[in-house]
């Protein structure tokens, strides 16, 4: 348990920035599972809509320190790779 004023105001923050970035987290996931939605309906627009909203999305969670950068650009090469399969098939 914090014992000292400071620790206790960096727990206070802890909990704020906690909220805040589960908050980012389910908003990037959301974005995340429209593409996927997309995909699996199989429908090419829909899904290449959703990954056009979705990169700045997810690039937004890099800057805001939620998400590595590493993690971010393989996350959206995947997503393209499989919606430009989809559209090139169609």
């Amino acid at each position: 348990m914090a014992n000292t004023p400071q620790s206790k105001k960096r727990a206070r923050q802890m909990l704020r920035r906690t909220a805040i970035n589960k908050s980012r987290t389910s908003r990037i996931r959301t974005f995340i599972r429209k593409v996927e939605l997309a995909l699996s309906a199989e429908n090419g627009a829909d899904a290449a809509e959703a990954l056009r909203m979705a990169q700045p999305e997810i690039m937004r969670g890099v800057s805001k320190g939620v998400l590595h950068k590493n993690t971010a650009s393989r996350k959206i090469s995947r997503l393209a790779k499989r919606v430009k399969a989809i559209n090139s098939s169609a």
